[in-house]
């Protein structure tokens, strides 16, 4: 008797140190994002968790609980960094501050793969993003057209430290001042992505500029913002455009109190970031820039098959 507790003793011991190895034979890729505030990154790690099942490796996903918080993702940073993964896909708040652990990661050979907002550096062997320039000069082009081409307009954007915040003010307002001479900028602020402090400015530039007739929101949080403050304030008359989504924009789209906005497509971005990670831990090349796309909705459009998908809630 005691023989044979002893073998099943040596045999568990045997399948857990087997289940280790193999557990330590997956390639494991450590993911920083830049929050979990809003919608838009639960569903950037569905298809990074996707990815990682059809592609089998490990992979962490992290990310601070407000995008105001560089300091907080810097310690995650430090912390995947620490790990020594096989492979680092990062989406940086601040690339001044996350400059050193990055160039500590690429000094060890370790892939960086940029998603999203991407890393303003040389560094990443490529970026899974939207281009973002691009799709805000196309919410320029629906804002013009929205306002008859003449008038004035606003925009609340995330920050002005990611490259995504930078792209995507940069192309609404390029495009503005490039190609529709009679539209005026009254103002750009900047709300750290947070709805609250994007409610604020909102019905700050709103009560500054009670002839305003259009208004871009440059993210989730940003355009929820103009969202509560134009319904607190009655001025459902402002064109105004987004940018993601989210159960509140829907909803502000479906009941027209804003017009439109302009959707990634974050599954697609999680899924393509692990997937580079993967090819570049292989050694395979990969492009400059991995464009996931974006489109634009509304009212009469979001419900279509293609738009569903990208529309997540």
């Amino acid at each position: 008797m005691k023989k044979l507790t002893l073998l099943f003793v040596l045999l568990a011991v045997l399948l857990v140190f087997t289940g280790t190895v193999m557990a330590q034979d997956k390639p494991y890729i450590a993911i920083v994002s830049k929050g979990f505030q809003h919608q838009f990154w639960q569903a950037v790690r569905q298809g990074a968790k996707q990815a990682a099942e059809d592609y089998d490796v490990e992979i962490t996903y992290e990310g601070p609980e407000s995008e105001t918080q560089v300091a907080n993702q810097i310690d995650m940073l430090q912390t995947a960094v620490d790990k020594n993964p096989d492979a680092l896909v990062f989406a940086a708040l601040d690339t001044q501050a996350a400059l050193p652990l990055i160039e500590e990661v690429d000094s060890k050979g370790i892939p960086i793969i940029a998603f999203d907002s991407g890393i303003d550096s040389d560094i990443p062997v490529t970026t899974a993003a939207t281009d973002n320039y691009v799709a805000s000069s196309y919410a320029a082009d629906k804002m013009a057209e929205l306002i008859g081409y003449q008038g004035k307009v606003a925009a609340i954007v995330q920050d002005q430290t990611s490259l995504t915040g930078r792209k995507r003010r940069d192309g609404f307002l390029d495009r503005i001042k490039n190609s529709y001479p009679e539209i005026e900028i009254v103002d750009v602020q900047y709300g750290g992505g947070d709805h609250l402090k994007s409610t604020d400015l909102a019905k700050s530039i709103i009560e500054s500029n009670p002839d305003l007739d259009g208004f871009f929101g440059a993210n989730e949080g940003s355009a929820v913002g103009i969202v509560n403050a134009i319904m607190e304030l009655g001025r459902d008359d402002i064109a105004t455009i987004g940018f993601d989504s989210g159960s509140i924009l829907l909803d502000a789209i479906r009941n027209g109190i804003i017009d439109g906005a302009i959707t990634q497509n974050p599954v697609g971005i999680g899924y393509r970031a692990v997937e580079a990670a993967v090819k570049a831990i292989k050694g395979e090349e990969l492009p400059e820039m991995i464009d996931t796309g974006f489109y634009y909705y509304n009212k009469r459009n979001m419900d279509s098959e293609i738009l569903q998908p990208l529309l997540y809630k």
